[in-house]
């Protein structure tokens, strides 16, 4: 088990690697987020005691299973799946420190008022749904702007970026159509220089498709399967209610 990690950790980190390469770009401007749904503790365990420090659930039950066994450990754990607002209080109790699935106001106001009466504060992403899918979460890439700039009176969310699940399409043209969008949007809410808005992060691209995420821009990319194997459940259970059937 800890050789085939190990293993599939060399070659996704050497993807990274010459990816950045071929793109002119530093390799530190890439960070590798190890997506752990249904992954033992055990098996993650071994990548974080091998130089990987950023790991991510897209559930809260399992995010809250998993807490005992890995909270010694040093790394920074983010939450990537749709987030009710229900669930906001396991969010804060169980360390996590960027919700990057932050998609509607309702979700940001209520997590506002959460982090407000515990005096904290929380990095997030504003999910864009890139590729007009009704099967995934996110907002419209028309409404994008206007949802970050509501958010951005928010004092206890700091927003760092965006984060997109691409197409999932043999198509390298259309996945990366995808990517370009939320690098464009990017570059235009810099321009809107709205404050308490950071956008530094760019959070797309999977194993299938990283390297043209990295091309377009991406400064996370979320790495599931091509480390820790395949999954015993298919994609629908991950995405929360069938509502995409995207692989990472």
């Amino acid at each position: 088990m800890k050789e085939d990690i190990l293993h599939n950790l060399a070659l996704i980190n050497e993807r990274i690697r010459k990816s950045c390469e071929q793109s002119g770009r530093n390799n530190n401007e890439v960070r590798l987020l190890l997506a752990t749904k249904t992954v033992s503790a055990d098996r993650i365990k071994i990548a974080l005691e091998n130089g990987q420090e950023l790991i991510a659930e897209n559930k809260v039950q399992e995010l809250k299973e998993k807490y005992e066994d890995l909270k010694d450990i040093p790394h920074e754990n983010h939450f990537i799946g749709h987030l009710q607002t229900n669930k906001i209080k396991d969010i804060l109790k169980y360390d996590v420190t960027c919700v990057q699935s932050l998609d509607r106001l309702e979700l940001a106001e209520k997590l506002h008022q959460r982090l407000l009466a515990e005096n904290r504060t929380m990095d997030v992403l504003i999910q864009v749904n890139t590729s007009n899918e009704v099967s995934k979460f996110g907002v419209n890439p028309d409404q994008a702007i206007e949802l970050t700039r509501k958010v951005s009176h928010y004092s206890t969310l700091k927003i760092k970026g965006l984060m997109t699940i691409g197409l999932f399409s043999a198509e390298t043209d259309k996945v990366r159509a995808c990517f370009k969008i939320l690098k464009n949007l990017q570059q235009d809410i810099i321009t809107e220089n709205i404050p308490n808005v950071e956008m530094k992060e760019l959070s797309m691209g999977m194993s299938s498709d990283l390297e043209t995420a990295i091309e377009e821009g991406a400064t996370i990319v979320r790495v599931g399967t091509a480390v820790f194997g395949a999954r015993i459940y298919p994609d629908t259970y991950y995405w929360d209610e069938g509502k995409t059937n995207n692989k990472d």
